[in-house]
């Protein structure tokens, strides 16, 4: 059931994509019509696979979201999911991601390897589960279809399938299996390792040269999630999750830093902010940026525009604020909560 946005890539296609479950596919179908209704939805039929489409490895992992479900500001309470302000709610989120290494078994990119991204069926996460999916394929959707040409920064889906448990299975071309998350939790844990055992070399130049390229491979990292972050709003998208575990890697190590392209991943809350979505009201993900918006003063659709990118800049602001310390300090010192915390305190002063 994943939807593409307007002005995609056939006008032979309605609005649904690939549900198993007829009864779900004709509510949305008539929730989307009730709410667009004169737009037509079409589908990436490029993006459309079958799961004969790819061959299935081991399992890399799983992680989950945090919820953030109510806050105060300017004496006005609200509810809602994402966000950061001053006093805030945080609980474990109901969807949990699972991520299989993969390769693809058909057509001309017969041996690719990918990493296939698993939302769990309704049974298990709910209809969130099907929203997130289909709003990250949305927002592949757009960014691929670019007269500009796709983003090198940008994690790379390559097709989606739905299976008969209802899962919804999102496969991106392998652009490594590291984030900066991993990055400075590996490069802390030698930090701190370091520290711990005394060890010191003779040669002050290598110590010099260690830390030289551990900032050019910082530097690095950052400049590439920032070109991705400045694609995306450059064409009217938000990502609004971005951080450490949202910057895939294809290495850690720093003496290739060379060969470091960093790509931004986890587009699931990713926001719509072209005018025209604006003025209609069509939000997704995105009531709880838009009440911040307001409470901010922000009452117009360019006013709301202007939030969100300086939203996803701070954001950005934390990422950098993270990686100009953690891996040059202990493990344990300093992380993305604190310095959200210190960050908002800041803010309030």
């Amino acid at each position: 059931m994943i939807l593409v946005s307007p002005d995609c890539f056939s006008t032979s296609y309605s609005s649904m994509l690939f549900s198993r479950n007829p009864m779900l596919s004709s509510q949305l179908c008539f929730t989307i019509k009730r709410t667009i209704q004169s737009r037509r939805l079409c589908i990436a039929s490029s993006l459309i696979t079958s799961p004969d489409s790819f061959e299935v490895g081991r399992l890399i992992g799983s992680y989950g979201f945090m919820n953030i479900t109510s806050y105060s500001a300017g004496g006005m309470d609200f509810e809602y999911s994402g966000g950061q302000l001053k006093i805030q709610d945080v609980g474990e989120g109901s969807v949990k991601i699972r991520l299989y290494e993969g390769r693809i078994a058909q057509g001309a990119l017969r041996g690719t390897p990918v990493v296939l991204k698993v939302y769990p069926g309704q049974r298990a996460g709910g209809i969130e589960a099907d929203k997130m999916a289909a709003n990250e394929l949305n927002a592949h959707a757009l960014l691929q279809s670019s007269s500009q040409g796709k983003c090198q920064n940008l994690l790379m889906l390559v097709g989606g399938f739905e299976t008969k448990t209802g899962e919804q299975w999102l496969a991106f071309r392998d652009g490594g299996k590291y984030s900066a998350a991993d990055y400075a939790k590996v490069t802390s844990e030698k930090n701190s390792k370091s520290i711990a055992i005394k060890e010191s070399s003779w040669n002050r130049f290598d110590q010099e040269q260690t830390i030289k390229r551990r900032r050019y491979f910082v530097i690095k990292l950052l400049q590439g999630a920032i070109t991705g972050l400045a694609y995306m709003h450059d064409h009217d998208r938000l990502h609004q999750s971005l951080g450490p575990s949202s910057v895939v890697l294809n290495t850690i190590a720093e003496r290739e830093a060379p060969y470091l392209v960093p790509r931004l991943r986890d587009l699931a809350f990713s926001v719509d902010i072209r005018i025209s979505n604006l003025e209609d009201g069509l939000w997704s993900f995105s009531e709880g940026l838009w009440r911040r918006a307001i409470a901010a003063g922000a009452s117009t659709p360019m006013e709301k525009q202007a939030f969100g990118i300086a939203d996803d800049i701070y954001e950005a602001g934390l990422l950098l604020a993270y990686l100009a310390f953690v891996p040059f300090c202990e493990a344990g010192i300093v992380d993305t909560l604190s310095l959200q915390v210190s960050s908002n305190m800041t803010t309030s002063d």
